[in-house]
């Protein structure tokens, strides 16, 4: 009983956690028409679900069987055997043969406490196994490295240096689970200047993505050395962004608590993200009763992911394609924005548009860029398209051609023998 329940909880928690998924993902699948598919994936997934409450309905069910059998065996055959014969004989009476019984069946009772409190005492262990078992994961997960370690090669090693030197990268290597996993991404040394702006482009599933998370930390498996500017705070802006039912304000100012912010500061924020019509519901978690997550689309996110950038005005600000559902306008207005609010800034972005983002003035907001290609990162400087020069004029044929067509008539008709 005891492995049973611990097996039912164990799988119950990783249920209600797909479950989750699927109610969050309900909408997608019922358009298109994807129930069979996903109640078919529960099936091959979930099966041991149904097996193990199977087996502990059976366990329960025998050990329900066994008591009842058990208490009608003490309670009518140990505990009434034993003065029978003497009540039959005559020499005991109806009176005392009952009671006498009766008292031997509480006592059995009383020293069968155990059988009838197995249960409860099954359940128990199994309740205090899970705590241990969460309490143990807790304690493996506060050192990352020697958690990450134990199922793969997590080598990382960060350090600061000063601000001047900026962002530096040397011999990361990044691998999936397991110690021999060979490495899918390579990158040799690379320095990140203070305000330069970096774009990271390659073929989709190449790494981009695992770059960036490995420089800031968030991806376990591989090596290298990542040394950060001292004293400079770093932002990450992900792709998609689940908001947190809690206020507006609170909600621009994430990582941060919003003690730290006025109104006034985030309602600028917000104003020169364009999101300005929900100024006057920064105290509110919903509007019109839906909470932000639900009302705000996927483009008004990323702007205010660029309201948070606005108020914290980081050094270095890293982009996971922070942009992908803006229009083109928009996506310019992006970068025009932490341009002109965040003056010094370096930042390092993943996009796959097809051209970059320019200014108004066809200017480049991006001057270098990271190429993944054949699990190699190449950093390079992005150089300015070299203007083509006109081609010489070569003789009288190529002055007659820069002469106006007009004039060219008026000396056909003033000289008609020519």
């Amino acid at each position: 009983l005891e492995g049973l329940n611990a097996t039912m909880q164990q799988t119950e928690g990783s249920y209600r956690g797909e479950l989750t998924m699927f109610l969050r993902r309900s909408f997608q699948i019922a358009a298109s028409s994807g129930e069979r598919a996903q109640q078919a994936l529960h099936d091959r997934l979930y099966l041991g679900i149904d097996r193990t409450w199977a087996r502990l309905n059976r366990y329960s069910a025998g050990y329900m069987s066994f008591t009842l059998v058990y208490n009608f065996l003490a309670a009518r055959i140990v505990a009434y055997a034993p003065g029978f014969l003497s009540y039959t004989r005559g020499q005991i009476g109806l009176k005392n043969y009952v009671t006498g019984a009766e008292l031997v069946n509480q006592l059995i009772s009383e020293c069968s406490w155990f059988i009838h409190v197995m249960p409860a005492i099954a359940s128990l262990k199994a309740n205090s196994r899970r705590v241990i078992e969460v309490a143990n994961a807790i304690e493996d997960v506060q050192t990352p490295p020697d958690f990450y370690a134990r199922s793969g090669r997590s080598e990382f090693r960060y350090g600061t240096q000063d601000s001047r030197f900026g962002l530096t990268v040397r011999s990361l290597e990044l691998t999936h689970q397991g110690h021999d996993a060979a490495p899918f991404m390579r990158a040799a040394n690379m320095r990140f200047k203070p305000g330069t702006w970096t774009m990271i482009g390659g073929r989709y599933g190449g790494g981009k993505t695992s770059f960036l998370k490995a420089i800031n930390g968030l991806w376990p498996y591989g090596r290298g050395m990542i040394v950060f500017p001292e004293k400079t705070s770093t932002l990450f802006a992900a792709q998609e962004i689940k908001l947190p039912r809690i206020t507006l304000k609170q909600l621009v100012c994430l990582p941060h608590v919003d003690d730290g912010y006025s109104d006034v500061e985030v309602a600028a924020a917000v104003h020169k993200a364009g999101l300005g019509a929900f100024i006057e519901n920064l105290g509110d978690e919903t509007r019109d009763g839906a909470p932000w997550d639900q009302l705000l689309s996927g483009g008004q996110k990323q702007m205010l992911m660029l309201a948070r950038i606005l108020l914290h005005r980081p050094g270095l600000l890293f982009l996971d394609e922070a942009t992908s559902a803006l229009d083109p306008a928009s996506r310019v207005a992006f970068h025009q924005a932490v341009k002109d609010n965040c003056p010094g800034i370096t930042v390092i972005s993943i996009m796959h548009d097809a051209e970059r983002p320019r200014a108004a003035n066809g200017a480049d907001f991006y001057d270098h860029v990271v190429t993944i290609e054949n699990g190699m990162a190449v950093h390079r400087p992005i150089l300015p398209p070299t203007p083509t020069p006109a081609a010489p004029a070569q003789g009288a044929e190529a002055t007659a051609l820069r002469v106006p067509n007009v004039r060219l008539a008026r000396v056909v008709r003033a000289k008609p023998d020519r």
